[in-house]
């Protein structure tokens, strides 16, 4: 396909189309938004994981509870998990990289915390393995997925599963959803 007017048409349609059917789960976001902000009621701290593309998502997501979004506010515990290289490479190191995320949370995590998944497939191992090791700390698991959320869905409290099968689109969406958390927790004068 050529890059040309047509073809970035197209690219805006269908990633518009995509982010307009995630109103049809805005119940399951504003769940996600309400549990965000209770957690961070509470004391607890969000912990967000993922790779690649995600591990972006992710670092955007724990930067702007940290910093703000909108509004200026006190700092809020949001930490992730992919953003410490000598974390990742000590444990990918000695442990091996499926670990890199649940070592963490074995190490920081506690009841009334959250960690927020992100996988565009809910296939990573780390990521996985990160939700069973949140679980078994008593973390709240919330999965940003897509792809029909892979093994990670049945791990995560609250699963979001966007429907495409373009990595990107799914991305995309995530992004959308990431804003979206943030509108919740600064709301009501978190």
């Amino acid at each position: 396909m050529a890059f040309d007017q047509g073809f970035i048409r197209e690219r805006c349609e269908r990633s518009a189309a995509a982010v307009m059917k995630l109103g049809a789960q805005a119940d399951t976001i504003e769940r996600i938004g309400v549990a965000v902000r209770s957690a961070l009621r509470s004391g607890g701290t969000v912990f967000t994981c993922g790779n690649g593309g995600s591990a972006a998502e992710a670092f955007h997501l724990s930067e702007e509870l940290i910093g703000k979004y909108r509004s200026t506010r006190r700092p809020l515990a949001g930490l992730c998990l992919n953003a410490d290289p000598t974390a990742l490479t000590c444990i990918a190191n000695d442990f091996g990289f499926d670990e890199v995320f649940a070592r963490q949370i074995e190490g920081l995590g506690k009841k009334g915390d959250v960690l927020v998944a992100f996988s565009t497939s809910g296939r990573s191992r780390n990521v996985i393995r990160g939700l069973e090791a949140a679980r078994a700390r008593g973390v709240s698991t919330i999965g940003l997925l897509g792809k029909g959320g892979g093994p990670a869905r049945s791990l995560c409290d609250i699963a979001l599963i966007v429907d495409h099968e373009a990595t990107e689109v799914i991305q995309e969406c995530h992004q959308v959803i990431v804003h979206l958390i943030l509108e919740a927790v600064e709301s009501e004068g978190s």
